[in-house]
């Protein structure tokens, strides 16, 4: 595994002091149904790209929102991004801006799926919708296909990779062309290390809330099925893998111990540690300059795995 540590960008000292101040009472919140609305207005608030329009859709017979670059660089190359939310909230409406920053800097359309949320539609329903969703891309004519995602969404995107590798060793799948995870919960067991050691650090998740939620998804599905924590997965000929995180999240040892299994498998994964950032901060592109140069970093990573010299970066 290849480790990348980032220093705390002197600009962002103190926008992470406010910022973890107005959401102190908010730590741990998110449990379930209830939390949905706040959740969505919080990430609406994540600026649109200049470049990208959205619309609503259906792939594979899951709908959600598609991101189109006004200028596409490849009609035959898309990612699929699923949005993060413990599996019990988020939205592709909501995540449309985020999304769509990822769009406007590798010029490639991104379609994010409204995949079934507990607890109405418990495991597997959101990897049967991922998997439908990427097989639907696939039925649409692309050819080349990037899988990504964010918390929940980033771990489901990991679930997904290991899914279609191995159906493309079959060949009843194609196999995606690289992965993308910010702050991924790869391990619903719960038992990395920084669950203790980052549990006062991290402003906004807390075990008791993250295992309250992984119950609600699971329902009696034990915790290490590799298609609900892809840290248990067969993680060998995978693709190339990007991972962001923050050094202040409980979840922190779901991205390093996933890096360190995909090396010893054989695989790249470059995982990239912030300082002081916390649960997907990229989300902040409008605010933190470590979420711009995350995001900037993503859109570098994508466009070389797609093969793609035009340069293109959001303003």
């Amino acid at each position: 595994m290849t480790t990348i540590r980032h220093p705390l960008h002197p600009l962002d000292r103190e926008v992470m002091f406010e910022m973890r101040r107005m959401v102190a009472s908010m730590k741990g919140s998110v449990t379930g149904p209830e939390a949905r609305q706040p959740f969505d207005e919080l990430m609406e608030r994540t600026p649109a790209a200049p470049g990208v329009a959205y619309e609503a859709a259906s792939v594979g017979g899951v709908a959600g929102v598609w991101c189109r670059p006004e200028a596409a660089v490849d009609d035959a190359a898309a990612i699929l991004y699923l949005h993060g939310g413990a599996y019990v909230v988020g939205s592709a409406q909501a995540y449309r801006h985020f999304v769509g920053q990822i769009v406007a800097r590798t010029g490639i359309a991104a379609f994010v799926p409204e995949y079934g949320l507990a607890p109405e539609r418990p495991f597997p329903a959101a990897l049967d919708d991922a998997q439908a969703a990427y097989a639907g891309l696939a039925a649409q004519g692309i050819s080349r296909i990037a899988v990504a995602g964010d918390s929940a969404g980033g771990g489901l995107a990991l679930a997904l990779l290991s899914q279609t590798v191995a159906k493309a060793k079959d060949g009843v799948s194609m196999r995606p062309v690289a992965a993308v995870a910010m702050s991924p919960w790869t391990d619903l067991a719960l038992t990395g290390d920084s669950m203790e050691t980052r549990a006062e650090a991290d402003p906004l998740a807390t075990r008791q809330a993250l295992a309250t939620t992984a119950q609600l998804y699971l329902g009696t599905t034990d915790p290490h099925d590799p298609q609900a924590s892809p840290l248990y997965s067969d993680l060998t000929d995978l693709p190339s893998i990007l991972i962001h995180v923050g050094e202040d999240e409980v979840l922190l040892n779901d991205s390093t111990r996933y890096g360190d299994r995909v090396e010893k498998g054989g695989g790249v994964c470059q995982v990239n540690v912030w300082e002081g950032m916390v649960h997907v901060f990229p989300s902040n592109v409008a605010t933190l300059h470590a979420a711009r140069a995350a995001l900037d970093d993503v859109g570098e990573f994508l466009r070389q795995c797609f093969s793609i010299e035009t340069s293109v970066r959001s303003s």
